[in-house]
């Protein structure tokens, strides 16, 4: 009975140094980016839109490398050449044909015209020659170069140039007033809006991060200095605030709207990241570090930022959207990107005259492409934002 007692530790030794050694050298637990990753993997509608930013994201490559939509501003089509599956414009919905001619009608008589009697005189008698006939384009507006512009065109023919002028009456998804195809265009608006939304939100969350991180690991009057400042932006509405920096830097450009959005977007972020600094800084991995003689700067962006880099990462998700957007309104308004340079705003703002004479596609094409990308991203960043929450397992 003694002997059996004595015993079993003896035989349970081997199997606990095992366990043991098992446990020292075997693999370590998933940290706070493998577990994200894990959930984001479990989420079916995440992975979906997050297929679609990148699909976004390629084109956008693409089309910045000179692939794809490198000729969008070539005119390929006739003026406002509606969409294949619609066909061609017939001459009536086109309003008047070629060959139709407007003859203007004298202007009306002046009453104290001093000369209205020898006028009056001289079209009676037929001396006074008639004005020359005004030839309609294909829309019924009074085109006064049209006899030049066909005489040019013979010319061109003859010489065997006439391919060049030749377009199309009918593409894919229709053309602008100049002829530009849609799609070529709807891809090249992308790019300008991707990269302001992208680029833009790079340089605020980098601004609200490194102000909030300041603010909240010092404290005191440098955090009144930069409370007293985020006050500042946020008194004003946003919308109004880059309305009127861009009204007062009077600067067209995808530079211009870089800095526009990122210097006056930083205050989310601030507000994020100067709180969960005053949680950190106080813990004691924090003061193990500052026990070893680290440096702020190194108890700062070494060892607290880590810890708190997802809540960057989601505002940076989140601020894509919302920069994308706020292009889209200032190039709407006239405050974006100059003539020359195309984005979903501006396409946007041409599509509002053009609906006025039933010219539909370049707003439907706009508005689609901005509506899936934005949706995805928005849907991407809340399963982003629920992956990163320590809280949930």
């Amino acid at each position: 009975m003694t002997q059996s007692i004595h015993s079993a530790p003896t035989q349970a030794a081997p199997a606990t140094t095992v366990a043991l050694n098992t446990a020292a050298t075997g693999a370590h637990s998933p940290g706070l980016w493998a577990l994200a990753w894990r959930r984001l993997r479990a989420d079916h509608v995440a992975m979906a839109a997050l297929a679609v930013v990148g699909l976004y994201l390629v084109m956008l490559a693409l089309s910045a490398s000179g692939l794809i939509a490198s000729d969008w501003s070539k005119e390929v089509g006739v003026n406002y050449a509606p969409p294949t599956f619609m066909g061609a414009q017939t001459d009536a919905e086109r309003g008047f044909s070629d060959n139709d001619a407007v003859v203007e009608a004298p202007p009306p008589e002046n009453p104290v015209d001093p000369l209205r009697d020898i006028l009056r005189d001289l079209r009676k008698s037929g001396t006074a020659a008639a004005p020359p006939p005004v030839v309609a384009n294909d829309y019924g507006i009074a085109d006064p170069l049209a006899a030049e512009m066909a005489e040019i065109r013979a010319e061109l023919a003859k010489k065997g140039a006439s391919a060049t002028l030749i377009r199309k009456q009918t593409l894919p998804f229709g053309a602008d007033k100049w002829g530009h195809d849609i799609i070529k265009k709807t891809i090249k608006g992308a790019e300008t809006s991707i990269i302001v939304g992208l680029v833009s939100a790079l340089l605020a969350v980098a601004l609200g991060t490194i102000f909030g991180a300041v603010s909240g690991y010092f404290g005191g009057w440098i955090d009144d200095a930069f409370n007293w400042f985020y006050s500042i932006f946020t008194s004003i509405p946003y919308l109004l605030l880059i309305l009127a920096v861009a009204a007062v830097l009077q600067q067209k450009g995808v530079t211009a709207i870089v800095l526009i959005l990122g210097l006056t977007g930083w205050t989310g972020t601030y507000r994020l990241i100067r709180a969960e600094y005053m949680k950190h800084k106080s813990r004691e991995y924090v003061m193990a570090a500052d026990a070893i003689g680290a440096s702020h700067w190194s108890k700062m962006f070494g060892h607290i930022f880590p810890n708190v880099s997802h809540v960057s990462l989601v505002q940076l998700s989140i601020s894509v959207v919302g920069f994308i957007k706020s292009e889209v309104i200032l190039s709407f308004l006239g405050f974006g990107v100059p003539v020359g340079v195309v984005s979903w705003g501006s396409m946007l703002n041409e599509a509002q005259n053009e609906l006025i004479l039933g010219k539909w596609w370049q707003l439907a094409a706009a508005s689609i492409a901005m509506a899936i990308l934005v949706t995805a991203f928005s849907l991407f960043t809340d399963a982003l934002r629920d992956a990163l929450d320590p809280k949930l397992k």
